[in-house]
């Protein structure tokens, strides 16, 4: 097993540990999950449905760090201040 693929398991956290698990880990999981419970269904918009399920929460924890100030909040995500204000209204939180 491959460093990345450790990273994906569950690991118990002692509370005075910092565990670092890659964001990336925690969406395969999850995708995974998802396959698995699809059974014999077929799987239609995936892509857009992960951007959507991981962009919104995104976006509200940009804004909060940046203390709802949306200037900083698009430098903080490499976004143009209107692009972020499009998907905040895309996602209702304007």
């Amino acid at each position: 097993m491959n460093a990345s693929q450790k990273s994906a398991e569950i690991i118990p956290i002692d509370s005075k540990k910092v565990v670092h698990i890659p964001l990336s880990a925690y969406v395969r999981q999850t995708v995974d999950l998802y396959f698995a419970q699809l059974s014999d269904h077929e799987a239609v918009g995936l892509h857009a449905l992960v951007i959507s399920e991981v962009e919104k929460p995104l976006l509200e924890s940009a804004l909060a760090h940046s203390g709802h100030n949306q200037t900083k909040a698009a430098k903080a995500l490499g976004l143009s201040r209107s692009t972020l204000r499009k998907k905040l209204d895309q996602y209702g939180l304007s």
